[in-house]
C-alpha cells in the first residue's frame, strides 16, 4: 500500500510540477524584448518622396488571423499623404477588398524624434512603425509592433518585385523569428474597376469614424 501511494505521489508531482513553480518563474521573467529598437531605420526619410501609392506584396507575421485566413487574402494598396509640417501626422489610407466590399481604412502615423519611426495611436495599444528600407521608386520595407508581436510588410510601387528582393524579405523575417511558413504573398493586382460598397474607417485616437458610400475600387 505504501509503495502504491508513493508511485501515485511521484506521478502527480511530475504532471503538475512543483507547487508555486509557475509563479516563481513569472516573477523572475525578464522584461519583454523590444525588437524594433534594434531594427535600422531609413536615415532622414523624405516624406514627400515616400508619399503616394504603395501595393502590398508580402507580409511576414505570426498573427493567428493570417494563419487561419491566409487563403482569403485580397489585393491591398496604401496611399501615404505627407504634410508640409514635420510635426504633423503622416496619413495612411489603406484600400482593401473583403467579402466583395471595399474597405478604406485611414490611420495617422504620428511622427517621433526619428524621421523613420512612427506611432499609430490605437484605442487600446499604440503600434510602433519603422520604415526600415526604401528607395522611394520601387520598394519599401516596414516593421510594425503591437505589444510583443512584430509584423513585416513589403510594399512595391508596382505589382512586381525582383525575386532577389522577395528572398531577402524572407531572410529578414527569419531573423525576427518568423519562418517562411508565416510569410504570405498577396494576390496580384488586375487593375480592374468594380463598383461596390466602400466602407471608410478613419482611425484617430480616441475615436473611430466610419461611413459607407458607393465608389469604384481601383487596385
Amino acid at each position: 500500500m505504501q509503495a502504491t501511494w508513493f508511485y501515485v505521489s511521484v506521478v502527480t508531482a511530475f504532471l503538475l510540477g512543483p507547487v508555486g513553480g509557475t509563479r516563481a518563474r513569472g516573477r523572475q521573467r525578464s522584461p519583454a524584448q523590444q525588437p524594433l529598437s534594434n531594427i535600422p531605420a531609413v536615415h532622414s526619410l523624405d516624406l514627400q518622396r515616400f508619399s503616394g501609392r504603395w501595393l502590398l506584396n508580402s507580409v511576414a507575421s505570426k498573427c493567428r488571423y493570417l494563419q487561419e485566413n491566409n487563403f482569403r487574402l485580397e489585393s491591398t494598396s496604401m496611399t501615404l499623404t505627407a504634410s508640409t509640417s514635420p510635426t504633423s501626422p503622416l496619413i495612411a489610407s489603406t484600400l482593401r477588398k473583403l467579402n466583395q466590399q471595399c474597405w478604406n481604412i485611414t490611420q495617422e502615423y504620428i511622427p517621433t524624434q526619428s524621421s523613420s519611426r512612427f506611432l499609430i495611436a490605437d484605442r487600446y495599444d499604440s503600434i510602433e512603425v519603422v520604415v526600415s528600407e526604401t528607395d522611394y521608386i520601387s520598394y519599401a520595407l516596414l516593421y510594425y509592433q503591437k505589444r510583443d508581436q512584430v509584423t513585416m510588410k513589403l510594399y512595391g510601387r508596382s505589382t512586381q518585385l525582383p525575386d532577389s528582393m522577395l528572398d531577402r524579405f524572407e531572410d529578414l523575417a527569419e531573423k525576427q523569428g518568423i519562418s517562411i511558413d508565416h510569410v504570405y504573398p498577396f494576390p496580384k493586382y488586375g487593375g480592374s474597376r468594380s463598383s461596390v460598397a466602400c466602407l471608410y474607417e478613419y482611425a484617430a485616437y480616441p475615436y473611430v469614424m466610419r461611413h459607407i458610400t458607393a465608389q469604384n475600387c481601383d487596385f
